[in-house]
């Protein structure tokens, strides 16, 4: 008995200190400037992967995408990638961080553009839709793209290629 008094509380710390490191909290230093991750603007809808943080911000007057290296602890300039005729949503963006995926509305319609750092190019997977498009997700290679379109009432879930192809199930 007195072997189970003793061996009891330290499984018990062993396993409540083993679940202490998930989840991470990230902290990163607050400033005003638009250099870094924290600022007083909203950050919508962060999707981490890698080093990489993307979200979108409407910290310079308009819902724009950023790129945060969490690695090096600084923004990531994207040259022609955000439009101010065009509020981003739900960005995401693949492991090695050269891809990045979106969604856009403008005008009452929504599309899906893709964002290649290495070419700095922003071209549309789909464009301008009537229907609503969100939550694009791109697979962590790369290659494949996911995001739900308002179908009849209802969302379905497509799943294409880089160059916007509809992949079959």
């Amino acid at each position: 008995m007195k072997i189970f008094d003793f061996a009891y509380p330290l499984l018990l710390t062993f396993f409540l200190s083993s679940c202490s490191n998930y989840p991470r909290l990230l902290t990163f230093p607050f400033s005003d400037n638009t250099r870094s991750f924290n600022s007083r603007s909203s950050e919508l809808n962060p999707h981490v992967a890698g080093e990489y943080i993307t979200f979108v911000s409407d910290r310079n007057g308009s819902q724009d995408v950023y790129l945060f290296d969490a690695k090096n602890r600084r923004l990531i300039d994207l040259p022609g990638l955000n439009a101010i005729n065009e509020v981003a949503l739900n960005p995401s963006i693949s492991e090695d961080g050269r891809y990045l995926v979106f969604a856009v509305a403008s005008q009452g319609k929504s599309g899906l553009y893709l964002y290649d750092r290495t070419t700095q190019q922003k071209r549309p997977l789909i464009t301008q839709e009537t229907r609503e498009i969100r939550n694009p997700m791109i697979s962590s290679n790369g290659e494949k793209i996911t995001f739900e379109v308002a179908n009849n009432g209802q969302w379905d879930i497509v799943v294409t290629d880089i160059r916007g192809n509809p992949l079959n199930k």
